[in-house]
Formats: structure tokens, sequence, C-alpha cells
């Protein structure tokens, strides 16, 4: 079965962790208020429950062409956590598998460039600090 589609030019949050829905209301929240307008298609399946990068790349990959998704954001137990809520970006088409942390306050500008293809997934890749964490372009 492939990964949900948006519909327009949001991005996929996909829930992964399903211990708290506190956290889940909160990262949503902390999302939606990053900017006026809305980034976020928000998926919350408990099939993807726990699931790991390599299978959702393994079902993106299995999908029909058109079905196909580029890239997405996993809200999983380190985005729940974590008061930032830093989502797990993942590329699934030009390096399938790489992944950097994406801060709520962040989301909108990396969805709506994403979205539209302004900039590439390996642009905030690359940008990304030691932990792993997209933390802006000026960091340094």
């Amino acid at each position: 079965m492939p990964l949900p589609q948006p519909d327009d030019l949001t991005s996929l949050v996909l829930r992964t962790d399903f211990g708290d829905e506190g956290a889940w209301d909160a990262v949503r929240a902390a999302l939606d208020a990053a900017d006026e307008y809305v980034h976020a298609t928000y998926v919350s399946e408990l099939r993807f429950a726990g699931v790991e990068v390599q299978a959702l790349m393994a079902e993106e990959a299995a999908a029909d062409e058109d079905d196909r998704i580029i890239y997405m954001f996993v809200a999983d137990a380190a985005t729940m956590k974590d008061p930032g809520h830093p989502l797990l970006a993942v590329d699934l088409a030009d390096e399938p598998g790489r992944t950097f942390r994406v801060p709520a306050r962040w989301f909108p500008d990396i969805s709506a460039n994403l979205s539209i293809a302004n900039m590439d997934f390996a642009e905030y890749a690359d940008a990304a600090d030691g932990s792993g964490t997209f933390r802006g372009f000026d960091q340094g």
C-alpha cells in the first residue's frame, strides 16, 4: 500500500509513535503555529506504529510512479519527547533514506521550499549540524 500522498503543496507528516496523544497534539500545534499558512498533511494511522525508515522507503518504492512522494516528515518517539518537536525529514527520491531532524520552527520554510522544488532535500541535509538537525543556514 503506498504512503499517503498530500493533495496539495503541503508536506506529509506521518506519525509513527502512538504512546502519548497529548504529545501528538502538541507536535501538530507547534507545526501549525510556526507559520500563518498550512504546511502539513497529518497522517495518524496505527498501521505506521513503530515503523522504521527502511520500511517506509520500501513501501514507497513499491508504489506506482505516479503515486510516489519524494520526501516526508516522520513524527517518531524523538519528535514526541523533545520540546522542540524535531521531525525526522526523510528523502525518498534522490538519496533514499537520507535523514535529518527539523525543529518545528524550521518546518514551514523547509516544507514550502521542498514542495515547490525551490530547494533540494540535500541542501537542507547538508546544512544540518553535528547532531543531524537543521537549525538554519546561518549557523556559524
